[in-house]
């Protein structure tokens, strides 16, 4: 590695710390992902885009709040002046306590500028508070609307964009840590210009006393900008060198911590297995940071050195400045306190801009990510939904997952009467899940239509049809939210709508055995939350759909967490719940579709076979042999005699 990197030990050797055995290789995460990147960087590299990153944090900042804006960058310029002027009135100080005549007089002379030095020290100091304090009331803000532009467009998107791999890629990254550089970024930027005003007061000040001043501010600060920068870079370098490390004692660590391993840890007497993985990754990691340790201390030295030697270089130079009468004493004074002014926020600088650089690639992902998800929003939609419908129709539709090379669906056309209970069969892979997502207005067709009555979906605003349907989905989402929120989702349709929902998904016999019955947080991270079962979940999701009343319900396998009796007992709730509404039902338990109305058998995303269970039995296709073979399943004897055409007993 460059710039003085520290090099572990080889992969293929036992004290590597990506030589662990068990573990596969770790690629570096989403919120290292710029870590390559910034290994081959120079400082000219950093400084060349420090005015486009500065650029971008102050908009960001000026949105956040303006006269916070103001006030942090105005008081940090102010501060700078006044570091200006108590540079310059030290050297009547110096003036008079260098003059000629008694010391009591000399002392009497020098009070005058003494005090406007004091005055200096004081405004300066109160200005610096002041754009501290400023820059406080920024930080929050700024984080405020970074999170809120980045949640406002994730939750609008369209859905289909999450199939995206690479939008999900940028989602990661920008989610992981571009939104939290938001206001580090805003933090860095003022950082950067407190360090530049601080060099521009040395600069001006030494200009003022002396033109030939200037260069030995340079000579005094390029040593201790070198070592800045270079154990920056060791330390950057050898931290991406751990990345593997450090995410394998994570992976260990959360096996021996987490609850979810527990149980087998303790089962297969794993513990003493894992602490020596992480005593070997723990081992090989502090052998890096010890050779990174000697190797900065090393810069350092170095840069120690060169600084003394840039130090008396400057001695000299103003001694020979005293002896040619080129400055007066005082002005050599003052020249002395000047560059150690600034020596300090040459290091404030130094490290603020290599800070701003690396932050400044996430806060851009962040930037980027927003303005691609903003563009996938959907354009505004003429029409109002309609809140009825006597037909569902899909016509032609075809649909193709984003990096897919084959359509989930190609030309699918079926159609969904008011009243009716429909069903979607068919093997994995069949297309039944996409369908019923676009039936629900999730996704929208490449191609072909889909209508309520005579009006086109695709001139319905989404949000709006949205809320005329219900889905009760297979991977419902577990809520940390109360079992009453859990169900109404945040609607107020009154408390006999909610009882009834319960009582009709069988969910009022799980709230009834809660502590809080509908207060009762469903999430044991809370305290006093409470965990439910896979099939009290399902009934908790079940209720939520029959909650919203929707002029169709979609059902995508809602019975899968549910055993036998249950999976019965649902079903039934369906059917009674369904009675005069509009139902959607996809599952792979044949069983539980053969009273539907219509029965849609979708094959390789191709609407295959189609009819009552009475109508497909006879057809012999491929819903004859899925359910034959269920059938047969359960009970062998009865499928034959179905198959045969004989009554079962």
């Amino acid at each position: 590695m460059s710039d003085g990197a520290v090099r572990p030990a080889h992969p293929d050797t036992p004290d590597h710390p990506d030589h662990i055995d068990g573990l596969g290789e770790l690629a570096a995460p989403d919120w290292f992902a710029h870590g390559e990147r910034m290994m081959g960087v120079g400082f000219l590299t950093v400084a060349r885009r420090l005015p486009s990153l500065v650029a971008q944090a102050v908009r960001m900042a000026w949105q956040a709040s303006p006269r916070d804006t103001l006030a942090t960058v105005a008081l940090s310029l102010l501060g700078g002046v006044f570091t200006a002027f108590g540079l310059l009135a030290t050297t009547g100080v110096l003036e008079a306590l260098f003059s000629a005549g008694p010391t009591p007089e000399r002392i009497t002379a020098a009070l005058p500028a003494l005090a406007m030095v004091a005055g200096a020290a004081v405004i300066r100091t109160s200005l610096q508070a002041g754009a501290g304090w400023a820059q406080s009331r920024l930080d929050p803000q700024v984080s405020r609307i970074a999170e809120e532009r980045l949640y406002g467009v994730t939750s609008r998107v369209d859905l289909v964009a999450y199939d995206d791999p690479d939008f999900h890629d940028s989602l990661q990254r920008a989610r992981l840590r571009g939104v939290s550089t938001a206001d580090s970024v805003v933090g860095t930027t003022i950082n950067v210009l407190t360090g530049v005003i601080g060099i521009a007061a040395v600069a001006g000040v030494l200009g003022v006393l002396h033109p030939a001043l200037l260069p030995l501010l340079v000579l005094a600060v390029v040593p201790d900008a070198w070592a800045a920068v270079r154990s920056a870079r060791m330390r950057y370098t050898t931290m991406y060198a751990l990345i593997p490390a450090h995410r394998r004692k994570w992976i260990i660590a959360a096996l021996l911590a987490d609850r979810e391993p527990a149980a087998e840890v303790r089962s297969f007497t794993m513990r003493g297995f894992l602490m020596r993985m992480y005593d070997a990754v723990a081992r090989a990691e502090q052998s890096v940071m010890l050779r990174l340790a000697r190797k900065q201390m090393l810069a350092r030295l170095v840069g120690e050195a060169l600084g003394g030697i840039g130090t008396g270089i400057v001695y000299v130079v103003l001694g020979l400045l005293l002896i040619a009468g080129a400055v007066p004493l005082a002005v050599a004074g003052t020249a002395v306190l000047a560059i150690r002014s600034g020596q300090s926020s040459l290091n404030t600088l130094m490290f603020a801009t290599n800070r701003l650089y690396e932050e400044g690639l996430y806060f851009t992902d962040f930037l980027d990510f927003c303005a691609e998800a903003e563009s996938r929003i959907g354009r505004e939609r003429p029409s109002d939904a309609p809140h009825f419908f006597e037909r569902i129709s899909v016509e032609d539709v075809t649909f193709t997952y984003p990096a897919a090379d084959v359509p989930a669906l190609r030309g699918v056309s079926v159609h969904i009467d008011q009243g009716e209970v429909v069903a979607l069969v068919g093997e994995n892979g069949s297309g039944k899940t996409t369908l019923a997502k676009i039936l629900a207005n999730l996704y929208e067709p490449d191609s072909g239509h889909v209508r309520w009555d005579d009006t086109d979906l695709a001139l319905i605003e989404p949000h709006a049809l949205r809320s005329r349907i219900a889905v009760i989905a297979q991977d419902h989402t577990r809520w940390p939210l109360t079992a009453r929120h859990n169900i109404t989702m945040g609607t107020d349709k009154g408390e006999p709508a909610l009882l009834a929902a319960a009582e009709v998904a069988g969910a009022d016999e799980v709230i009834a055995d809660l502590p809080a019955g509908y207060a009762t947080l469903l999430d044991r991270r809370f305290k006093d939350g409470k965990e439910l079962s896979g099939g009290q979940w399902q009934r908790i999701a079940v209720a939520r759909g029959f909650h919203r009343d929707a002029a169709l319900l979609i059902c995508d396998e809602p019975t899968a967490a549910l055993d036998a009796r249950a999976e019965h007992a649902l079903f039934e709730r369906v059917r009674r719940h369904a009675d005069g509404r509009t139902v959607l039902l996809i599952t792979h338990r044949l069983a539980s579709v053969r009273y539907a109305d219509r029965i849609y058998v979708l094959d390789h995303g191709k609407v295959a076979e189609q009819g009552t269970h009475a109508d497909l039995m006879a057809l012999d296709g491929i819903y004859a042999d899925l359910y034959t073979l269920q059938a047969q399943a359960y009970a062998p004897d009865a499928a034959r005699r179905e198959s045969e055409g004989r009554p079962s007993m």
